[in-house]
């Protein structure tokens, strides 16, 4: 639209100005907005001073003088407007493994029984966040309803021990056992260990705009360390 208005053919002729004899274009639009058109055209990118509130009046400029790149770039600032930047967050993820010998008894003919034993390995994790909606997916991701295995507020706890091979179904049951699943979309894996469960806490902190900040014992050993810590700024 600007460049017609400016041909040498264009039917708009220049206006005279009553002070000096010169000539000037009057333009009966906005002209505050004019001047992010301008800086627009002069720079090839929007640059808009912070909270600035009248997008919806510079579209409806760039739309008149059918600039379609700043009609591109304004499409692209209220998208980015309506996903808010994520909030300053801490994630914190405490695990504990204890080895636990049981003995019992195996069946091994009609009359015959037999005292065994088995290693299990119980783990306990204390998981902390002060992101609800990066809360809820760790609660999802570990198949944890919000009363159920959990506790209220920014953190919940988890304790579970994958059955030894050598060990019988009848007795893991007896002894008040349970493992723990991962619920992923058309995945379902059980988390074996810590290495299993830090992965899986890993993936959602990334998932939602964290970073990892320290690990102990051994920050080279990521997924056999016992405290994770994540922080989004």
């Amino acid at each position: 639209m600007l460049g017609a208005m400016f041909r040498a053919d264009t039917p708009f002729p220049p206006n005279l100005c009553s002070q000096g004899g010169g000539h000037y274009y009057f333009i009966d639009r906005d002209g505050k907005a004019f001047r992010h058109i301008l800086n627009f055209l002069r720079l090839g990118r929007l640059d808009l001073p912070l909270g600035y509130g009248e997008t919806a009046l510079l579209k409806a400029e760039a739309d008149f003088y059918q600039i379609q790149p700043l009609l591109d770039a304004l499409r692209e600032l209220e998208a980015s407007q309506g996903s808010p930047a994520p909030s300053a967050a801490l994630l914190h993820a405490d695990v504990e493994a204890s080895p636990r010998l049981v003995h019992f008894s195996a069946r091994r003919g009609p009359h015959h029984y037999e005292l065994s034993s088995a290693r299990v390995d119980t783990f306990r994790a204390n998981l902390f966040c002060t992101d609800p909606e990066c809360l809820g997916a760790l609660r999802a991701r570990f198949g944890v309803a919000a009363e159920e295995r959990a506790e209220g507020g920014p953190h919940f706890r988890l304790e579970w021990a994958p059955r030894p091979t050598e060990l019988p179904e009848a007795e893991y049951g007896k002894l008040g056992l349970q493992p723990l699943w991962t619920r992923r979309p058309g995945q379902r894996r059980e988390v074996v260990g810590t290495p299993g469960f830090l992965e899986e806490v890993l993936q959602v902190a990334l998932e939602h705009g964290f970073r990892l900040d320290s690990v102990f014992p051994d920050p080279e050993d990521l997924l056999n360390s016992r405290s994770l810590r994540f922080v989004r700024h």
